[in-house]
């Protein structure tokens, strides 16, 4: 069982050419409770930067096309998202030149699993890393995300279990496109497919007009996401 101080939940995207190490990593971390996206490079992951947000990067720095150093230094100048280095490399030149590129830690392989999900706990305590919110507010509306209450200016408005789970699943990362497979697993819908019918019966009931949708966002090709913001406590 994960320590209860450890920072659950956060979305991690793991960068690297091996197959078997994107595999293995994104099965350990995801046992450990995170969300974890995987590319194979850095024109991937530079494609999913775009649309989605992360809490941590975690790269490899031997890439073919651009390496991990090379990403690093580049994100570093539009984004401070944390971010680990991972590389066969061990020698203290390669560490200190990966710290002086903007990387938050540095971890040689092989390495021990757990000794990455410590320093990635640790990056997050130091990040501050956000606890998803117990509400949300959009418009007139306001969800609660433990109880799957909706109300609009105060009035309760019935949900199905597919659509309150669907609801809980964007409301815990508001304003973060959220992709259809991670949709479907968080809301036990078998295809992804599903998620699209169930996105559409959603809008029926928290948009003026679900044809033209100001809350529930479709990011072509990727997923979707709810725009709201965390509400103050009541």
């Amino acid at each position: 069982m994960r320590d209860a101080e450890r920072n659950d939940g956060a979305h991690l995207l793991v960068v690297d050419d091996d197959d078997r190490i994107r595999t293995l990593l994104k099965r350990f971390l995801s046992e450990a409770g995170h969300r974890v996206t995987t590319a194979a490079d850095a024109a991937r992951a530079r494609g999913l930067l775009e649309t989605l947000g992360f809490d941590l990067l975690i790269l490899d720095v031997m890439m073919p096309g651009e390496d991990g150093l090379s990403l690093t230094a580049s994100l570093r100048q539009e984004s401070d998202v944390p971010i680990l280095i991972l590389t066969a490399r061990d020698l203290p030149e390669d560490r200190i030149e990966g710290l002086r590129r903007g990387a938050d830690d540095y971890l040689p392989k092989p390495f021990q699993p757990e000794e990455l999900l410590l320093r990635i706990d640790a990056i997050l305590r130091r990040a501050g890393a956000q606890a998803p919110p117990n509400a949300v507010i959009f418009g007139e509306w306001r969800y609660d995300v433990e109880a799957g209450d909706l109300r609009r200016a105060g009035r309760p408005v019935k949900l199905t279990t597919a659509e309150a789970a669907l609801l809980s699943a964007l409301a815990r990362n508001p304003g973060e496109t959220v992709d259809r497979l991670e949709l479907s697993k968080r809301t036990s819908e078998a295809q992804e497919r599903s998620i699209d019918v169930q996105v559409t019966r959603l809008r029926r009931k928290i948009e003026d007009d679900p044809r033209t949708p100001v809350f529930l966002h479709t990011v072509r090709g990727v997923g979707y996401k709810l725009i709201a913001s965390p509400a103050p406590p009541v």
